[in-house]
């Protein structure tokens, strides 16, 4: 397994700008969240684009507002939304996924007759074919995560 440096150092280093689609597959209390928002954040510092950033499987997780992360640990939803937001990039969380583990936006919540709201803005829940739209577009597919 390569350290978090390593990521770094070779993303910075590609000469051409690529363009990224990113995919998560884990949760966001698993070292490869966090590998993943090392390489997007390192990415973008490197002058390339990204596509688009997918959660799917236990990676929808990783957009839930309602994780309580423990004060010693690092909160890898809110600093995902803060990156999202702040880079006004394209978050799509599986809605599939996120149904079947109660991860929620109004829409759905109101749909399914639920009362908790898990994920806002700048998150859009939506299907498996902005994976591939995204791929399509992207020079690379990078996917974090998953078995």
């Amino acid at each position: 397994m390569f350290g978090e440096s390593f990521i770094m150092a070779a993303v910075l280093s590609i000469e051409s700008v690529m363009k990224f689609a990113i995919a998560l597959f884990s949760a966001a209390h698993a070292p490869s969240s966090r590998r993943a928002l090392l390489f997007a954040q390192a990415a973008l510092a490197g002058g390339h684009e990204i596509v688009r950033l997918f959660f799917y499987q236990d990676g929808v997780y990783n957009a839930a507002n309602s994780i309580v992360t423990p004060q010693d640990e690092q909160d890898l939803p809110r600093e995902w939304r803060e990156f999202v937001g702040q880079h006004q990039l394209d978050g799509v969380v599986c809605i599939a996924a996120a149904l079947r583990r109660g991860v929620l936006n109004a829409d759905e919540a109101q749909r399914y007759q639920r009362t908790s709201v898990s994920v806002e803005a700048p998150w859009e829940l939506s299907g498996l074919g902005q994976l591939h739209d995204a791929v399509q577009a992207a020079d690379r597919l990078i996917c974090f995560g998953g078995a």
